[in-house]
């Protein structure tokens, strides 16, 4: 399938490992000039080399804190100038904390809001009206988890359910702009960070990693856990040619996990 993306310019958060790093490489493959941001410069500079190595496509990478309102504007404009305008938005940074909501500081909370919720709305508002000077353009705003709750990751449920909603609202209000909105969720999928939580929990519970991921795939209807490249694929349908009328969607992506009662 033809998803008519090459030659478009594309902004990618947390793009420096894991599901963001897929994103920013498979939008490259496809012909796509990348824009990728992350806290560490090193990091960043390193996996923009490789993409730009693999696919021969420009791959900016800029070092921000979009925990930041000037982190976000900064990373934005940074971006467009280099890329010469903005049609794709990909909003994927913030992680936050976890543990039991009692023990958990204030400060754990105020990070995920300025980092996940915030950062992904004061992205989308630098970034839309570089889209309306193209005609339109397509955001996607990744949740980090399925929609349930996830035990001891209350920061972060509550960003998540945030951002869904956020999203909703915002493709009603930019639907006649030409500009879609909408919102993954992926479910359990294998990033360096979820196997070091994996590694936590199992010393936690004085077990074994693997002892942990196999009781964990028995609950996944699909019997196994997601890759990087799962979710890619599903934001690169999103963002295309392809999916003109999927806007305000909260699609997941988790192997029907959460289907299962």
């Amino acid at each position: 399938m033809e998803l008519e993306l090459k030659g478009k310019t594309a902004l990618v958060t947390g793009a420096s490992e894991g599901i963001g790093m897929a994103i920013a490489h498979k939008l490259a493959e496809e012909g796509v000039r990348v824009a990728i941001c992350a806290r560490t410069a090193s990091k960043l500079k390193d996996t923009a080399t490789e993409i730009a190595q693999a696919t021969g496509m420009d791959i900016v990478p800029i070092s921000s804190d979009l925990r930041s309102l000037a982190g976000c504007q900064g990373f934005v404009e940074q971006a467009a100038n280099h890329l010469g305008g903005i049609d794709i938005l990909v909003n994927n940074a913030g992680a936050s904390a976890f543990g039991a909501f009692v023990d958990l500081p204030d400060e754990a909370f105020v990070d995920a809001i300025n980092g996940k919720l915030l950062g992904y709305i004061r992205c989308a508002k630098a970034a839309i009206p570089h889209m309306q000077q193209r005609g339109g353009g397509s955001i996607v705003n990744i949740t980090g988890t399925t929609q349930q709750a996830v035990p001891l990751h209350t920061p972060g449920s509550a960003c998540n359910a945030a951002i869904r909603m956020f999203s909703k609202e915002l493709s009603m209000e930019l639907g006649p702009s030409n500009i879609r909105v909408n919102s993954l969720a992926p479910g359990r999928i294998q990033t360096a960070r979820a196997d070091r939580l994996l590694d936590a929990t199992a010393a936690e519970q004085g077990t074994s990693p693997d002892a942990i991921l196999s009781d964990l795939i028995k609950t996944i209807p699909s019997g196994r856990v997601g890759t990087i490249d799962d979710i890619a694929d599903a934001v690169l349908f999103l963002v295309s040619e392809r999916a003109t009328y999927i806007n305000g969607a909260a699609l997941v992506v988790d192997g029907s996990k959460s289907l299962v009662i």
